[in-house]
This record gives C-alpha cells, sequence and structure tokens, in this order.
C-alpha cells in the first residue's frame, strides 16, 4: 500500500496553515528537510498596471559569515570550518540588505524571517518575524537599522536568549498593499545558532572566561584511564570545529527525532544525546564492545578522537563499529561543544556497576575464604567515563543547576531507552535522589559498599567484612587551560565518615534508594591488610606486596590466599591466571610483607587490550577468625609511539610528521593499525602495516599542511591483536605565515 501524496494545493495550504500556526500538523523532527516558503504572499488581485517589481526589493544579503568577519569573531564561531553565519543566541549579529532603491521608512515595511525544518509555526519556534525595532531589547527577537546609505541597510539583529538551536533559512519580507513579497530561497543566507554560555540569559550561560575557552572552544581534551595508583591519559581530539561535524552533529538531533520546538532546550537536548550516541536501541552513532573481538570495525583504542566517527555515521547513516566508554564520552563531549553546551569527560576510578541501585557490590567467599566467581556477579569497574554538562535546570529546585551528569555508554534501561542522565551533581552529592534524571545510578556508581560474604556449604551466607572505601575512590577530569587533571571527588560525594556524608546516604536511602545491609561489618581491629602492585611493563615479571600489620601484642597466624585475574576494564573476568596460598605468622606490634610472584609467562597468553590485571586478596586470622579482603586492579605499562616533526612548522607550508613504534615484545606484530590525528595540522590519516618484527622499529611519514597557528597537538595510536592501547603525542607550535 503506497503513501497518500500530497497535491502542490494542499501542500501550499499547509505552508499556509503553518506560517500563520492556525492548523494542527505533522512533527517537525528534522532540521534538513524543509518546504518552499512562497515569494508572493498575495491578498487578492494586483490592479491592472500596478508592476510589483516597483516595490522594495531586496536584491542582496550580507550576512558577514566568514571567519575573520564580525560576526564569528563576537560569538566565538570563527573557529569552525563553515563558510554559512554561525551566531549564538541572545546576543546581537549584523547583517547588510541591498535594496532596489533608497529604503523609506515613512513608506517602506520590511522585516526578517527566519525558517527551520517542515510546516513553519511561530507557536513553535520554527517560523520567527523578526520585527525592526528603535531599540534592541533583552531576551526578544528584534531587528535594529544601524545605518542606512543609498540603496544599502545595515542591521543590527538580536535573537532571543532560549530559541531553538539549529540551521534556520533566511528570507527578507517586504509588506505592499497587495500581501507579502519574499526573497528566494539564498542556502549562502542560512545561519546556524547555536546555545551561548556568554549569554547571561541563556540556560548554559558560564560566568568565567577560562571556562568557556577550555568547556567550549577547546578542541581538545585528555581522558583519563588506568587505576588510581597508576593514572593514565590519553589526548582526544574532539575536533567541534572541523569541515562537516556541526552538520553530524545536528544530524543526530534528527535521528534522534528530536522535535524542532524542544531543541532550545540543554536538559531535552543532552538526555537524547545521551541515547543517540550509542546504537543499543535506535541505531545511534556507536557499537559498544567489550568482547575483546572487533572484527569489521575499528578497536575502540585504535581511535584518536570524534571526527572520524561523527563524518563516518553522518555520511553512512549506519552505526560505526567500535566503542567503550572513553569513544562514547569523547563523541558526546564534541556533541555538546560543539552545538554550545559546555561539557566536560569524567573519569570515575573503581565505579561500582549496580543493576538494582541498592548501593552494595556483593563479593561472596567460599569456606576457605577463597572467591567464589560463580557467585560474585556483581562488577566493579577499574574506570568508567562519562560526561558533564553545564545548564541551568528550571525543572528542579533552585540551587540544582551547574553541572549535569549524563552518560551515553549503554548500561542500563532509563524510560525505555539506553541513555542516563541529565543527572545533577549537586544533588547526587546531597543524596537527593528523587530528582530526575536517572539519579539513583549514578549516586550507586560513585558510592556502593563492597559487601564481602561467607557462604557455607549448606547455603546459609554471613556478612564478613563491608569495604566502604573502595568505589569512587576518585572521580578526574582535565584542569581548565592546562593539561592536567582536576579532581573532582568531593563535587559528587562528601568524604567517607563524615556528618555530610552520612546524611547524604540517608538522604538517597530515604527517597527509596535501597541499602540491603545496614549493620556495620568492621574491619578486624587486630590486625591490618593491604597490598601493592609492582609497577611493570607488559612482558616482565613483577612482584605483589601483601603487608600484614598486628596492632596487639598478641601473636597470630593468617591464612593467605592471592588470585590474580585478566579482567575487562568493567570488572567483568575473563580467566584466572594466577592462585596462591601462603601462610604468616604475625609478631605482636610488627608489620610483616610477603611477596608473591607474577611471572609474565602466567599471564602475556590470555591478556586483554588494555593489559589490565585484577587481584583478589582474601586473609583469615585463625585465632579470631576474622576475614580480611581487599582487591585492587594494575595496569601494566604500555610501550609508546614516538611523534617527530623535524623541520619548519608554518602555517600553510607542507610539514613532514615521523611515526616510529619499536615493537618490545618478545613475538612479531602483525596486521598493526597506525592513526595519526591533529586538530588544525592535518586531518585523521591511517595507515596499516603487515608485521613489526620482534625488537625492530616501524616508521611512518607522512606530509601536511597546518592550517592554524598557535600551539596544537598530534596524536598517534597503535593497535593490533597481540597489543593495544599503544599512544603518542608531540606538541608543536605552528608559526604564523610571513
Amino acid at each position: 500500500m503506497t503513501e497518500p501524496t500530497i497535491t502542490e494545493k494542499e501542500k501550499k495550504k499547509v505552508i499556509a496553515a503553518g506560517l500563520s500556526g492556525r492548523r494542527a500538523i505533522p512533527p517537525n523532527v528534522s532540521n534538513a528537510e524543509e518546504d518552499e516558503v512562497p515569494t508572493m504572499e498575495l491578498t487578492g488581485l494586483v490592479p491592472r498596471g500596478v508592476k510589483l517589481q516597483d516595490f522594495l526589493e531586496a536584491q542582496e544579503i550580507n550576512v558577514f559569515s566568514r571567519e575573520h568577519e564580525i560576526n564569528k569573531r563576537e560569538h566565538h564561531t570563527d573557529k569552525y570550518d563553515n563558510f554559512k553565519l554561525i551566531v549564538r543566541r541572545g546576543q546581537s549579529f549584523h547583517i547588510q540588505i541591498h535594496f532596489n532603491r533608497p529604503y523609506n521608512p515613512q513608506e517602506d515595511r520590511f522585516w526578517i524571517e527566519y525558517v527551520i525544518g517542515r510546516y513553519p509555526q511561530p507557536n513553535k519556534g520554527t517560523y520567527i518575524q523578526v520585527p525592526l525595532v528603535k531599540e534592541l531589547q533583552s531576551g526578544k527577537w528584534g531587528a535594529k537599522i544601524t545605518s542606512s546609505e543609498n540603496n544599502t541597510v545595515t542591521l543590527s539583529v538580536l535573537s532571543a536568549p532560549n530559541c531553538i538551536v539549529g540551521k534556520f533559512r533566511m528570507y527578507i519580507a517586504v509588506l505592499t498593499p497587495y500581501g507579502i513579497l519574499r526573497t528566494r530561497r539564498n542556502p549562502d543566507t542560512d545561519t546556524y545558532i547555536l546555545f551561548n554560555p556568554w549569554c547571561a540569559e541563556d540556560a548554559v550561560f558560564l560566568n568565567d572566561e577560562q571556562e568557556r575557552q577550555e568547556y567550549v572552544l577547546n578542541d581538545l581534551g585528555l581522558i583519563f584511564y588506568g587505576d588510581p595508583d597508576n593514572i593514565r591519559f590519553r589526548s582526544w581530539n574532539y575536533g567541534q570545529f572541523e569541515e562537516g561535524v556541526l552538520d553530524a552533529c545536528l544530524y543526530l538531533m534528527d535521528r534522534a527525532k528530536l522535535d524542532l520546538s524542544g531543541r532550545g532546550n540543554p536538559v531535552k537536548i543532552s538526555r537524547v544525546g545521551s541515547a543517540v550516541i550509542n546504537s543499543q536501541d535506535d541505531q545511534g552513532v556507536l557499537v559498544g564492545s567489550w568482547s575483546n573481538f572487533y572484527e569489521y570495525g575499528v578497536p575502540p583504542s585504535a581511535w584518536t578522537g570524534s571526527v572520524d566517527i561523527l563524518l563516518e555515521y553522518y555520511s553512512s547513516k549506519e552505526p560505526v563499529r567500535y566503542g567503550q566508554c572513553w569513544v562514547f564520552a569523547g563523541v558526546f563531549n564534541t556533541f555538546l561543544r560543539c552545538i554550545g553546551i559546555p561539557a566536560r569527560v569524567i573519569t570515575n576510578y573503581s565505579s561500582a556497576h549496580d543493576n538494582d541501585a541498592n548501593l552494595q557490590l556483593d563479593v561472596f567467599l567460599d569456606e576457605d575464604s577463597k572467591v567464589d566467581n560463580k557467585l560474585t556477579k556483581d562488577s566493579i569497574w577499574n574506570y568508567h567515563c562519562w560526561n558533564e554538562a553545564w545548564m541551568a535546570r528550571p525543572d528542579l529546585p533552585v540551587g540544582f543547576g551547574g553541572w549535569q551528569a549524563v552518560d551515553s555508554t549503554p548500561q542500563e534501561n532509563s524510560d525505555g531507552m539506553y541513555r542516563c542522565g541529565p543527572a545533577s551533581v549537586q544533588a547526587i552529592k546531597h543524596g537527593h535522589v528523587c530528582f530526575q534524571f536517572d539519579s539513583p545510578f549514578i549516586f550507586a556508581e560513585v558510592n556502593s559498599d563492597v559487601v564481602y560474604s561467607k557462604v557455607m556449604k549448606n547455603g546459609t551466607k554471613e556478612v564478613k567484612y563491608i569495604d566502604k572505601t573502595q568505589i569512587g575512590k576518585l572521580i578526574l577530569t582535565k584542569d581548565v587551560g592546562r593539561d592536567g587533571k582536576k579532581d573532582v571527588t568531593d563535587h559528587y560525594k562528601f568524604q567517607e565518615g563524615t556528618e555530610e556524608e552520612r546524611l547524604a546516604l540517608d538522604t538517597a536511602l530515604m527517597y527509596g534508594v535501597k541499602k540491603l545491609v545496614t549493620s556495620d561489618v568492621m574491619p578486624s581491629a587486630e590486625v591490618d591488610m593491604d597490598f601493592q602492585v609492582e609497577d611493570s611493563i607488559i612482558g616482565s615479571d613483577f612482584k605483589v606486596h601483601v603487608t600484614f600489620k598486628n596492632n596487639t601484642q598478641n601473636q597470630y597466624t593468617v591464612d593467605a590466599y592471592l588470585s590474580g585475574n585478566i579482567v575487562f576494564y568493567t570488572g567483568v573476568s575473563k580467566t584466572e591466571f594466577k592462585n596462591h596460598s601462603f601462610d604468616v605468622t604475625l609478631e605482636p606490634a610488627k608489620s610483616q610483607t610477603a611477596e608473591v610472584l607474577i611471572k609474565a609467562s602466567e599471564y602475556m597468553s590470555r591478556l586483554l587490550e588494555q593489559a589490565s590485571l585484577h587481584f583478589f586478596v582474601t586473609a583469615r586470622v585463625n585465632e579470631t577468625q576474622k576475614i580480611l579482603a581487599r582487591q585492587k586492579s594494575a595496569a601494566l605499562k604500555i610501550p609508546q609511539v614516538v611523534i617527530k616533526v623535524p623541520g619548519e612548522k608554518v602555517v600553510g607550508k607542507e610539514m613532514i610528521v615521523l611515526v616510529e613504534f619499536t615493537n618490545p615484545l618478545n613475538r612479531d606484530l602483525r596486521d598493526v593499525l597506525v592513526r595519526l590525528d591533529g586538530p588544525g595540522v592535518l586531518h585523521p590519516t591511517s595507515k596499516k602495516f603487515s608485521e613489526i618484527p620482534r625488537n625492530s622499529t616501524l616508521t611512518w611519514e607522512e606530509k601536511c599542511t597546518p592550517k592554524r597557528a598557535g600551539l596544537r597537538k598530534l596524536i598517534a595510536s597503535l593497535n593490533c591483536d597481540a597489543i593495544r592501547h599503544v599512544y603518542g603525542e608531540l606538541d608543536i607550535d605552528i608559526q604564523s605565515a610571513a
């Protein structure tokens, strides 16, 4: 059965109804789709002898859209590689109209129209008639004539600070005694309107210039990973100003079917954005894979930035393979910054994935105090990345605006889709998990307890130990204005054990967050236990140092067990590669350290891409029957890619980039993919090498021509089945052309 067609006459009626706002019309969910706006809207018959061309007619419109011109400079949009006019809402911009004759304010009446999508309507904000005013009024659309000379009129146009964010079509309309005459559709006057963190009336206003430079205008970032004792980071090219990226980001809202009338609201946009960045249930941007199997796609660790991913998705309209949490967060950050919402990537170390928000992760031990992997289903991610977006929250009580946690990694279903947030970070800290969206889940990610229970052969379970400090151990983001880390742990939680922390937890419980274990099981006061994993390079032997401290004047004997597991960074165990039992005798009031040797031959053949090892150490004090338990992740050091730029580095002149990597493993590397990226210097590019023999060095020479002066960064990644997460970067200073 074919869809009914709409006749041209009916189509004109729909358009007219849209312009007048008098009729219910279909959903308007595409910025790209458009209807032809009539150039003549006559109210009756034109008398014989009257020539419409005798009336005022706009013949040429200049929107000052080049990067060096006033509009883009004043609106902080001069970095966008896009020849169209790009402005920020709530701030005036300049246009110039050349008419067929001098404009006479006593006789002539004209106005500017901005139209977006299909079926434009004033009450939906999709049709905007901008009136001529004597003075621009804050908060309202208006156009003020700043000069009128000969046939040319220059205007200052002010947009509303809550208008739709997207790509508008622009028309000049002239009122005649016989109806309205409009300019024809002219793509050169299309105008992108973005969020404006510089405008105090905009919902995303950020009152700090350094933070605006970082969270809106910086196209390079750092994403932290590893573990709290071995913090690592990688540079990420957000590339929000690169050619085609702005259109790709607007397309994401079309793909999410967000009605155009809702595209002025950062709460709605960030929520649909968190869904459409993953492909789980809506064929969104990225397919997630945590299987270490990346056939028919790019391994997550190979990406150096968001540009390739977004442009491939925009071009193919098919999900891109593959992503993991830091890739989802990097692409989501690009989307938010590109449309003008201040955003940053957050890394939460020891992040709980709590399916039922009961603030509890259960670890089960057998009667010998060894971890029972069959019963232990909860996992702790070594780290997890999400985003924060800055915005007002008029839907929440006063005080809960500001940074909002939004997470596009598909973990749990929220209102029927895989999405998370925006959740007020301030609300999470104070335990106000009743506020939308998904606050209980994020509260649990940073505030769960790890509960160790002993399981008897008859099936009974007894809680032996509760670790309140492991989850949400450290929460980081990139520092403002420099390549360093900023600790934001105290934004999400009060210090453990303080009165405020207890109050926040009680508040969360009051609002319905379940906590199954309410009685505190204190660790043994007589004996403390902790362990450290030596820093080591992939492919080498290393030791785990387990330290016991006897706090009494008694002698104790301890039966201890160490389990070493190869794990995905999500905390899911792939295989156990080490199990070692040992006994320790503790002398009164003394400490004793036991060393456990981990050989490369034990873990190398089973290693996963992030070279992440997870250790459980459990111990039983025989005299008191108290259980001690600790678990930690350790990331092996991975060799780096080396980038060199010999010769001069000048805008507009060809430059040579050398990428080098020496194979440190005692095996040949095959099917090696190397990627090179550098915003403002070169477009993302890649090259495949069939083999790098052991102890040999790969060298790749790439030529490019820098487009932008100043401090820039080159980023490279190397991937193959045997070794992943190999990165390198180089800061370079591009000189202006003489």
